[in-house]
């Protein structure tokens, strides 16, 4: 049986007991309908094989309601390690170009950053390039950056906090910099972090990173180096994520999930979340509203 979770755009309440009625009714395969947290997520059960045409069917009834649908077996949804993108995905920011900032060179390095994560360009050479337009940039920036334009995506302390509460193990696997992961990583409540390493000398970018880069491989071989060290199934394993340097990383999880992704990345996840805010990978894993851990 498949079980296709649906869930509004944050902040909204719009999978009401008639939506739920009426999708029911005319989406083929519905078995059973149950509601999470009221009318904000709630899953549809239906006895189908594909899960490509469910989903499809499902979003045609919604039309251009602004509800995510994530559609999966429903024996595998409950999920032990979740490995996650920061920059566009747990934050809201590029960590890189807020650092170019500093020099006046924002718009040149997101423009680079922009085509690195469509899959434009490759991952490792660009980074290198733009980490070589941070030479002379003070560390200390870094706390100021972080302090004050540096924003968590909502629900993601949520889904870190109820995952590790239930058991599961949480990892932020960033193509970005230690000097980021580490304290964004501690106030969402990760498990651990991975990023690269920025060289300095006496508190100043250096403009080089530490090789190797961790790109999409690393992000690839993270996923499977803690699957193997809990024994775990594939299927129990989720990842989000929103360019290319991520699809590895999503393609091997038992859920990968598009977080506002590129176009390339949104096709190829076996989710997508366009409106709804990170919460919704609790939803799709069976949670229910009153056993979210919130602040």
């Amino acid at each position: 049986m498949l079980v296709a979770t649906l869930v509004s755009a944050h902040g909204q309440a719009l999978v009401s007991e008639a939506l739920l009625a009426g999708l029911a009714r005319t989406v083929p395969g519905i078995a059973r309908t149950a509601a999470l947290d009221g009318a904000v997520a709630a899953d549809l059960f239906a006895e189908a094989a594909d899960a490509r045409k469910l989903e499809a069917d499902i979003r045609l009834a919604l039309a251009d309601a602004p509800i995510d649908v994530i559609v999966q077996p429903a024996t595998t949804r409950r999920k032990a390690l979740f490995l996650a993108d920061m920059d566009s995905t747990m934050i809201g920011q590029e960590c890189i170009d807020e650092l170019a900032d500093v020099v006046g060179l924002k718009e040149h390095v997101a423009a680079i950053t922009e085509r690195a994560m469509r899959g434009e360009i490759a991952f490792e050479p660009a980074l290198r390039e733009r980490v070589a337009l941070l030479k002379g940039v003070p560390l200390g920036v870094v706390e100021e950056i972080i302090q004050h334009r540096i924003t968590l995506t909502p629900g993601g302390r949520e889904l870190v906090r109820t995952m590790r509460a239930n058991g599961g193990y949480t990892a932020l696997v960033s193509g970005g910099f230690t000097v980021f992961t580490g304290p964004i990583s501690a106030v969402i409540g990760f498990d651990e972090h991975r990023s690269n390493v920025l060289l300095a000398d006496g508190g100043i970018l250096r403009g080089e990173v530490t090789e190797p880069i961790l790109g999409k491989q690393a992000k690839l071989d993270a996923l499977v180096e803690l699957r193997t060290r809990f024994n775990l199934a594939p299927e129990a394993t989720l990842a989000v994520g929103d360019g290319a340097n991520d699809l590895a990383m999503l393609g091997e999880a038992g859920l990968g999930a598009a977080f506002r992704a590129k176009p390339a990345v949104a096709a190829a996840a076996d989710a997508r979340l366009d409106h709804a805010d990170l919460t919704a990978l609790l939803y799709a894993q069976g949670y229910a509203g009153s056993e979210i851990f919130r602040d």
